[in-house]
């Protein structure tokens, strides 16, 4: 399906981006950076607010965990909806609740002793509304560039988003610091508004309307036929529960208990950190340039290295060291990232790229509530060593398994297809209509 030329390209504002940057695609980036920027340092005050309410730790894993429970309870619906009805509908309306959510929570904390329950509420609202989010999103964004173009659209596309998150959070650690955790949560909520408001002028005129389904259970069933049928998808779905998982543990639970014990306190700790984000930068600026032809077979020997700050914490090695292996370990998952896009943008039907993008997302953080409540046992069991060490192993063999795949071994990059009348095909002045990888952004 084509479109008239839009005369705007001709501008020299147009010039100054690829001729493949379309509108929508350069819209869901600029609203991706805006809500990466306030929602990392949203992470962080939500945190502080709970310790400065007079909270402890254990509080504070209430809190993160009343935020990540709405993820495994509502992603699969979110996909089924997201492909029943207009995507950037779906990303609207889950941009207003999370602004809604924001903005309550920093009204509380501002007004001063806000309790528990109130903050564990208006987190899982937030959670509830990253759950409709990401699938619709990651559709979008699938569906925005052509086949010819994807790898580099995805690796700038994660660039620009992971280096907003680098960006947020060291603005938000500043900020809670000069004004206090509230605010930083007014911004967050005023980020989520400017959001979606980007979005609502998606340009979706051109889009093939999807036929009516047989009702949300039916979609849910031809979304999992997606998934059970592509040995490659499920047995990778399968692999980063794990992974995302013990990583998760490692980094949320141990490592801030080596940092006070062995490194030195949380700097040096936040320190690698911003290494590991650094890392996804320059794995994502490799992708720009870098179209391996094996996708899975390379992208899965690059999650290999995600055992490394597991085994570095376990030693533990020197602060320049683990920040060396973070930073290793941040480029390698990138280039798994960009793959893994590519990968599903080349292989599911475009009707039915959010509800597999939800399973994919629900099979990821499906056992993290797991693996950090866990944490904690394991290391009165194994010790912080041996449970780091373990961590480590499970990353390894986790990832071994998944080589035994010959779809993960043998999958390759096609040549893309001639145009066709879909929401993949580009229109004159670029392409027509976005965590994907792990990290979880509420939007």
């Amino acid at each position: 399906m084509s479109s008239p030329p839009d005369v705007s390209s001709r501008t020299p504002a147009r010039r100054r981006r690829p001729a493949w940057a379309g509108r929508n695609y350069t819209l869901l980036t600029g609203a991706a950076v805006v809500t990466n920027l306030g929602s990392h340092g949203a992470l962080i005050a939500a945190a502080f607010a709970v310790l400065e309410a007079g909270g402890s730790g254990a509080d504070v894993g209430l809190v993160a965990a009343a935020r990540t429970l709405p993820l495994v309870l509502f992603l699969l619906i979110g996909g089924a909806l997201a492909d029943r009805l207009p995507r950037h509908h779906v990303m609207v309306a889950a941009n207003a609740l999370n602004c809604l959510s924001q903005t309550a929570f920093a009204v509380l904390v501002l007004a001063g002793e806000p309790q528990l329950w109130q903050m564990m509420l208006l987190t899982a609202l937030c959670g509830t509304g990253t759950a409709f989010f990401n699938p619709a999103a990651e559709g979008m964004l699938l569906s925005t560039v052509s086949g010819e173009h994807s790898n580099r659209a995805f690796a700038l596309f994660r660039m620009a988003m992971n280096g907003a998150g680098i960006g947020g959070a060291a603005l938000g650690g500043a900020m809670i610091a000069a004004i206090g955790p509230g605010w930083v949560l007014a911004v967050d909520a005023a980020a989520f508004a400017v959001a979606g408001a980007l979005r609502a002028f998606l340009d979706v005129g051109h889009t093939t309307e999807r036929a009516p389904g047989g009702g949300l259970l039916a979609d849910l069933r031809e979304g999992w036929v997606e998934v059970r049928t592509r040995p490659w998808l499920w047995s990778i779905v399968l692999q980063f529960s794990v992974v995302v998982a013990v990583v998760g543990a490692a980094e949320a639970v141990y490592g801030p208990l080596v940092a006070r014990d062995r490194l030195g306190g949380p700097a040096p700790w936040g320190l690698a950190l911003a290494c590991f984000g650094a890392g996804t930068i320059a794995g994502a600026v490799l992708m720009v340039v870098w179209k391996p032809r094996r996708l899975l077979l390379v992208g899965t020997l690059c999650v290999f290295p995600l055992a490394l700050p597991s085994a570095g914490l376990a030693v533990p090695l020197p602060v320049w060291a683990l920040c060396t292996v973070m930073f290793v370990s941040g480029t390698a998952i990138e280039v798994f990232g960009v793959n893994w896009m590519t990968t599903m943008h080349q292989e599911i039907p475009e009707e039915k790229f959010s509800r597999v993008s939800a399973y994919d997302w629900f099979g990821s953080v499906s056992m993290l509530p797991l693996a950090t409540a866990l944490a904690g046992p394991a290391e009165s069991v194994f010790g912080r060593t041996g449970a780091l060490w373990g961590c480590a192993a499970l990353v390894v063999l986790a990832t071994a398994l998944v080589l035994l795949i010959p779809d993960v071994r043998r999958l390759t990059r096609r040549p893309p297809a001639g145009p066709v009348a879909s929401a993949a095909t580009p229109l004159p002045s670029g392409p027509v209509e976005q965590h994907g990888s792990r990290p979880l952004t509420p939007g």
